[in-house]
């Protein structure tokens, strides 16, 4: 079975579509929670799908490590593995190579690496990386990418998209499953023209759909709201769009009016490790003292499963004691504040009150940056 997309409505630029896959539908705009080495962290599948995720994120380099794609197919493909029955998207590493810089050596053909794990030395191409990653077996693959700090000058940029543009024609000629559907990455950090050359390339290599990277790695918002504005106007009207590593719930009702179809970002999990929780209220810190004794929901305007049954006293007793059971309260209640907030984007989107829907939110959020 081929992958399929489809958008199903819009409004302004806002997009509403399905993305068909062997492991069932995912609706669109979607929020991906990270699951980088095959598990959202302190959550379980079967709460996921509760929540109401319909496809998580893994990350190829570090399942290539540990426990190692190989060892993946003979147990029978990642979805088997992780006890996950819905789509899957795998990150190539590209992101590791820029975030393991002092561990790499970067060429033209591809990257070698130092295992941060063990000191254990490895090499990736960009055949390699489809090779792993059609051993996992996940829907939806990436290419690998040169992904360059920011920020950067020019020349470096030059050589991250000329060595992107070359590692997805090669990433494409190695697929070989009709079952799997592969992104081109865009590139080109915030030279406009750049990011205009690699995504017309890109397009004439032909991909079933088109990523943006190398955002959220050290340029301002303002610049980064920029890039994506400008490029959501170049993007095929037919093929899904991934804001990649972008999760900040302004950012995502931003970039969704633009056309952004999916996002992924650790922001919401690690949040919640942190204390930090997303409320109709604002963000909250669940360590400060004023909830010591508070016996009111976490947000009384929430019907998850943390607001419909615990007190916010006794979810900051959890968090001050370091208890578990609190970091795993506090990720169920902000992925599933995130599955919320995507599910009214799409709903308003098909209603034709987006618009207003944006208005409504885009206020709210605006008066969160202060907190």
């Amino acid at each position: 079975m081929s992958i399929e997309f489809k958008i199903v409505a819009e409004c302004g630029g806002a997009r509403a579509g399905i993305i068909k896959t062997c492991h069932g539908d995912v609706e669109t705009p979607a929020f991906m929670p990270v699951g980088t080495l095959g598990s959202v962290k302190a959550m379980s599948p079967e709460e996921l799908k509760e929540i109401g995720y319909e496809m998580i994120l893994g990350n190829a380099y570090h399942l290539y490590l540990r426990p190692g794609a190989d060892l993946i197919k003979q147990i029978g493909g990642l979805h088997r593995f992780i006890h996950w029955d819905r789509a899957i998207l795998t990150d190539s590493g590209g992101f590791q190579v820029y975030s393991l810089a002092v561990l790499r050596k970067l060429c033209d053909d591809g990257v070698e690496f130092q295992s941060h794990i063990d000191g254990s030395r490895h090499y990736f191409s960009p055949e390699k990386v489809i090779e792993i990653q059609e051993c996992i077996g996940a829907d939806l693959i990436m290419p690998l990418d040169d992904c360059p700090a920011l920020p950067a000058e020019r020349k470096r940029l030059e050589e991250s998209v000329k060595r992107t543009l070359s590692w997805a024609l090669r990433s494409k000629e190695k697929k070989t499953r009709e079952d799997q559907a592969l992104f081109g990455i865009v590139q080109g950090g915030i030279d406009f023209e750049l990011r205009r050359q690699c995504l017309m390339e890109l397009k004439e290599i032909g991909f079933w759909g088109y990523a943006l990277g190398g955002l959220a790695v050290g340029e301002e918002r303002d610049v980064r709201n920029d890039i994506v504005s400008f490029m959501s106007e170049l993007m095929p009207e037919d093929k899904p769009r991934y804001l990649m590593g972008v999760g900040p719930v302004e950012e995502c009702l931003e970039y969704v009016r633009k056309g952004i179809d999916l996002f992924d970002c650790v922001l919401a999990t690690r949040n919640a490790r942190n204390g930090q929780l997303f409320t109709s209220k604002g963000k909250m810190a669940i360590k400060n003292a004023q909830y010591a004794r508070d016996e009111s929901a976490l947000d009384p305007e929430c019907d998850c499963y943390v607001c419909r049954n615990y007190t916010r006293a006794y979810l900051r007793h959890l968090y001050v004691c370091g208890e578990i059971l609190g970091i795993r309260l506090n990720t169920w209640h902000n992925l599933y504040y995130y599955r919320t907030l995507f599910k009214r984007m799409r709903d308003a989107i098909i209603a034709g009150e987006f618009e207003e829907f944006y208005r409504e939110h885009r206020n709210k959020f605006e008066a969160w940056e202060d907190q």
